[in-house]
């Protein structure tokens, strides 16, 4: 089924209790959704290690986007998570400074959800190709829907560029994949759309998608 389509089932199965979930690496999944279903809840995480370009996206997604935008923070801030685990937790053990900023608050935040849409794409790496359109995410006990999965990356350009869509400036700039601004890093050209993220480790992933 197309996306919209996709997003439609949700929101009529799960009602409110149905939200999205981004990154702010571009708006073009809660655009999506806001022509679906204006107003829908779209939870943004903010880990206190993001790029300003970041966060001005997420201004002007809240400001441009028929959504209701939910930030959602840790319960540490960075400075307090420094004083209990030790300066640059991300540094020291990556998959712990996830849990505390990432996993943990986001699964909070989903608690009175039931369903929960990501921007997933196959085509972002090697690792999410059998990412399925409707799951069940064990962990969160939760459905988890990916209307974007089998978008390809000449899908992305072309909705991104017929709707307007608002992208983060840095997709411009050699980060095709951005996260927390200690841990990503610019891609050359060809590389693996995430090759950026937690560079020089075996890290792929935060733990949110797995």
């Amino acid at each position: 089924a197309p996306a919209e389509v996709i997003i439609e089932w949700a929101a009529a199965t799960f009602g409110e209790r149905f939200c999205v979930t981004s990154s702010m690496g571009d708006a073009a999944l809660a655009h999506l959704a806001s022509t679906v279903v204006p107003g829908i809840d779209v939870v943004f995480l903010d880990t206190g290690y993001h790029f300003v370009e970041t966060i001005g996206t997420r201004d002007a997604v809240a400001a441009t986007v028929d959504v209701n935008l939910l930030t959602i923070t840790p319960v540490q801030s960075v400075a307090e998570q420094d004083a209990a685990y030790g300066k640059d937790l991300y540094k020291t053990d990556p998959d712990l400074c996830c849990k505390l900023r990432k996993v943990q608050p986001l699964a909070d935040a989903l608690s009175g959800y039931d369903a929960w849409a990501t921007g997933l794409r196959r085509a972002e790496t090697h690792n999410r190709v059998i990412a399925p359109v409707i799951g069940w995410d064990a962990k969160k006990g939760k459905v988890k829907v990916s209307p974007l999965a089998r978008w390809s990356d000449e899908q992305m350009e072309r909705y991104i560029a017929e709707n307007g869509v608002l992208v983060n400036p840095l997709v411009y700039d050699g980060y095709p994949s951005i996260g927390c601004a200690p841990c990503t890093r610019r891609v050359a050209p060809g590389d693996d759309p995430r090759s950026g993220r937690w560079a020089g480790t075996n890290k792929t992933e935060c733990g949110i998608h797995t």
